[in-house]
């Protein structure tokens, strides 16, 4: 592995409050760019030494004695490829191993005209964004989006996304000016803004649409929201929760209006799908993106860069919650 993401599950995970999935590796980290070292002998479509992207959210070896058990059977792991590490390394977070065994549905080549670091931001992110907006919500050309963490990884794919599929209001919220500004002058931004510290955003979503409210919600912050996610949704609305940054419980539910409404809502972790969900979903993802990444149609957008031995800096950063695009944490 070259580089890898660093998300906002690490953060919880590390703090106790995020449960890895039955199956899933206990070590931090969920997306990298690297080299494939070997294949499983099913493996089509990949070579040793491509340069490949991916999610790692499958099996993976947390210590020697498995390592080592592994690259003796790799011959069994049929679907599998092992991804290196440069070397092993301990931080004050978690142990780094040296290979990486994953299943080969959650890999797809590197973008060439992308840096190691550049495409080490897209799987997490861009993933997660179209399978919120594209395979859940069914986004449709015209519609329009609230997306909210707007500067997040995540918000940045999904802002870009949502222009990308056609929709007419891109509505985004974020801390600041500098925030917002930075997300309208995306190539693909959005077309509207909204500081959630100074102002209501299911007012201000009325406004941009006359009343009627939008057509998809795309949530992070859980129950601080949900009264106004719910006022800013129309008729026939489609919101996905994908972090509860605010806590795990609602107060109340008025059910009157999500029945009046006919909303529809759905919570999504990605992590938590089947192998074979990953599959699909990355695969569509690459099909209908892949030229758009390499036109520079889609593009990726790094706050701030660190070195392995900084990884805990890097954790700092993002819980200052000053980003504007992706952390990557480059392996030397």
């Amino acid at each position: 592995v070259v580089a890898f993401g660093i998300n906002r599950m690490d953060i919880s995970q590390r703090k106790g409050g995020y449960p890895v999935p039955p199956g899933a590796s206990d070590i931090l980290g969920v997306e990298f760019s690297g080299t494939i070292e070997e294949l499983g002998s099913e493996v089509s479509g990949f070579e040793v030494g491509q340069e490949v992207i991916g999610l790692a959210y499958g099996v993976s070896p947390s210590n020697s004695a498995t390592l080592r058990y592994l690259i003796r059977t790799i011959g069994c792991l049929c679907r599998y490829v092992l991804i290196r590490y440069s070397r092993a390394v301990t931080t004050c977070l978690s142990q780094q191993i040296e290979y990486l065994t994953l299943a080969a549905g959650n890999i797809i080549p590197k973008p060439k005209n992308l840096s190691w670091v550049e495409a080490a931001a897209i799987p997490e992110n861009f993933i997660t964004a179209f399978q919120a907006l594209i395979s859940i919500c069914e986004l449709k050309s015209g519609e329009d989006v609230l997306i909210h963490a707007g500067a997040s990884g995540v918000g940045v794919a999904a802002n870009q996304l949502a222009a990308l599929y056609g929709a007419k209001n891109v509505i985004t919220t974020a801390s600041s000016q500098q925030k917002l500004d930075f997300l309208h002058n995306m190539p693909k931004g959005s077309t509207h803004g909204v500081n959630y510290r100074e102002q209501n955003f299911a007012e201000e979503v009325a406004k941009i649409t006359g009343g009627r409210g939008v057509d998809v919600v795309i949530d992070f912050i859980g129950p601080d929201y949900w009264e106004k996610n719910i006022e800013a949704l129309a008729r026939d609305g489609r919101m996905v929760i994908l972090a509860s940054m605010s806590g795990p419980e609602i107060a109340k539910v008025n059910l009157v209006k999500l029945l009046y409404k006919r909303i529809r809502v759905q919570g999504s972790t990605l992590r938590s799908r089947s192998p074979e969900y990953q599959a699909a979903l990355i695969k569509r993802f690459w099909s209908e993106c892949r030229s758009h990444f390499e036109n520079d149609e889609l593009k990726v957008y790094i706050h701030k860069t660190f070195k392995w031995t900084d990884i805990s800096e890097a954790h700092k950063e993002m819980e200052a919650n000053k980003t504007m695009g992706k952390i990557i944490v480059e392996i030397s």
